[in-house]
């Protein structure tokens, strides 16, 4: 008879360092596509408007098609002109696509040469400082 194996139960636990790189990534996302941080993009106001120029000849204000505050974008901007925020992020997505990409390489190669280097301090520092002091949920 085959033997039963044992399953092997992960402990769950919030890491610090990984949620650190996963804010990085969402910068570097945020910033090519918004041109803001995340925190921005949540929290920001609401300023693409349409400029309005007046007729010189008549007096009568017309719209010029032409809008305003798009360098960066919010998801206020988002729900009050959604076709202009998003051409603008699809257009800055276009324009910054290798910068972006760049940045997201360079940051996997950081955190994950980091994480190999610095691998005794860290276990160092969640053995002896995080475990007793915030328990067993969070590492570092």
């Amino acid at each position: 008879m085959a033997k039963k194996r044992k399953r092997s139960r992960r402990r769950s636990s919030f890491s610090v360092i990984n949620a650190l790189e996963a804010y990085v990534y969402a910068t570097i996302l945020t910033e090519g596509t918004a041109g803001t941080s995340p925190f921005g993009l949540l929290t920001g106001k609401a300023d693409i408007s349409e400029a309005i120029i007046k007729n010189p000849f008549t007096g009568e204000e017309m719209a010029s098609g032409v809008y305003g505050g798009t360098d960066v974008i919010s998801l206020a901007d988002i729900a009050t002109e959604p076709g202009v925020a998003l051409s603008t992020m699809a257009t800055n997505f276009q324009a910054n696509l290798l910068p972006m990409s760049l940045a997201a390489f360079t940051t996997s190669i950081t955190f994950r040469i980091g994480k190999r280097v610095l691998r005794r301090p860290i276990a160092n520092i969640n053995r002896n400082i995080v475990k007793p002091a915030l328990g067993a949920g969070i590492r570092l």
